[in-house]
This record gives C-alpha cells, sequence and structure tokens, in this order.
C-alpha cells in the first residue's frame, strides 16, 4: 500500500491528496505566489484546484490567517490572474 501524502484546503477543509492541490507559498522574503510544482522555498498553505475555492479565499482573505499576517488585495487579486493563466 502506498502512502499518498494528503493536505487540508485552507477553504472548505476538505482533506484531499496533495497532488489535487495548488500550494500557495510565502517566501522568506515574504512574497506570496501560486506554486504550480509543489516544491517552492517557503511556507505552504494548500487550496482546492478550483474557482470557487480560490474565489472564496479572496473573498474571505483566509491567507491572512495562514500566513497570519496583512495581505494586501493586490496579491490574492495576482493569485487569481496566475490561476486563470495556469488553466487556459
Amino acid at each position: 500500500m502506498i502512502n499518498t501524502p494528503e493536505r487540508m484546503c485552507i477553504v472548505c477543509r476538505i482533506q484531499r491528496p496533495k497532488k489535487e492541490l495548488l500550494r500557495i507559498v510565502k517566501s522568506k522574503e515574504g512574497n506570496i505566489f501560486l506554486d504550480f510544482t509543489g516544491k517552492k522555498p517557503g511556507r505552504g498553505a494548500y487550496i482546492c484546484d478550483n474557482k470557487d475555492c480560490i474565489e472564496k479565499c479572496i473573498k474571505n482573505n483566509i491567507l491572512n490567517r495562514a500566513f497570519d499576517m496583512q495581505i494586501d488585495k493586490e496579491i490574492y487579486a495576482n493569485i487569481l490572474k496566475e490561476y486563470d493563466q495556469h488553466k487556459n
């Protein structure tokens, strides 16, 4: 039996295999961005790979809690833009 790592979505709180989720990273420099590889260095938070969870994350400022800091609306907008570009 292969043990597949699971993570919980910070928005809907559903546990899923890590490969089904997107990783949002806060680097040591404080930059926050989507990590489509799942391997970039920094503090990671996981979110479902769907627009609903991403929009709820933005609406409710959920990354503020995940990274314990105030995050600009511009960063949330960039995450949505990165996601849209990746999906198209």
